[in-house]
């Protein structure tokens, strides 16, 4: 990789209720599409202050960080998604930022290929932070 390329890394909160559905949130951007919270670091962030400001700013609530389960790469966004088991602290509610419209949880057969795989492994962890591509 040379000095100059450009290059994206995120982090992103998998959050699980009593039943084992998964908190998905729905964007107001861009094609609006259901993800999980989360976004890109800022200059000097860490990927665990990226998570922790990110669920702030897009859930309105603290989250605490369980273990950083996958790496995943996705060559169309030439990026690095790293993906946390993530719990909400209390009995908190969720207040969405405008960047996002609605909230649910999601049975993980229901999910897309990409976030079923990222979700089921890190519900799965054992130990072992794992890594694909997409």
């Amino acid at each position: 990789m040379a000095f100059n390329d450009t290059f994206r890394i995120s982090s992103h909160g998998v959050i699980f209720n009593a039943l084992g559905q998964v908190l998905l949130l729905k964007a107001t951007y861009g094609n609006c599409a259901w993800g999980l919270p989360g976004g890109a670091l800022e200059p000097g962030e860490t990927i665990h202050q990226a998570l922790l400001r990110e669920c702030k700013e897009e859930l309105g609530i603290d989250v605490e960080i369980d273990y950083l389960s996958g790496v995943y790469f996705h060559s169309a966004h030439n990026s690095q998604a790293c993906i946390f088991k993530v719990r909400l602290l209390g009995e908190q509610a969720i207040c969405l930022s405008d960047e996002h419209s609605e909230y649910g949880y999601f049975d993980i057969e229901t999910l897309s290929p990409v976030q079923k795989q990222r979700v089921q492994q890190c519900a799965a962890f054992t130990g072992r932070v794992v890594s694909d591509a997409f």
